[in-house]
């Protein structure tokens, strides 16, 4: 058996803002939405073309303050996720059609094209095309 991450937990305000802007800002899929209770769900995406590569995020709703106090600042202010593609100027462009925050970039590296951006809660992402 090989092993690997299957899935990242990302905590959200709101489970259908947040599905909202992964669909419509990112280009993700829904994967799974599972009522649990009242008040928690099991919601699952990925990137909408990612075949068998890379991981899911489950969009976990901060249920305590201490849950909500971390919603957008997950890694203490570094980098959190990576979104790797193969159409970046795409991408770039979809990003900001949607009025995303590029922090940086883009720039080129000796590993390829990347900038960094916020999402909707302020997690920090790099978007990266690597070179061939």
């Amino acid at each position: 058996m090989k092993n690997y991450i299957g899935q990242l937990a990302i905590l959200v305000d709101d489970y259908d803002e947040a599905i909202a802007y992964y669909q419509k800002v990112l280009d993700f899929k829904l994967i799974e939405d599972t009522y649990l209770s009242e008040t928690k769900r099991w919601v699952v995406v990925e990137p909408a073309d990612a075949g068998d590569k890379g991981c899911q995020l489950l969009l976990a709703k901060a249920s305590n303050e201490l849950q909500k106090k971390y919603i957008g600042n997950q890694s203490g202010g570094r980098v959190f996720l990576f979104l790797y593609t193969e159409e970046f100027e795409r991408m770039h462009s979809r990003l900001i059609e949607n009025k995303v925050e590029i922090v940086n970039g883009p720039r080129l590296e000796n590993y390829g094209q990347v900038l960094v951006f916020k999402d909707l809660y302020g997690n920090l992402w790099d978007l990266i095309q690597r070179n061939e």
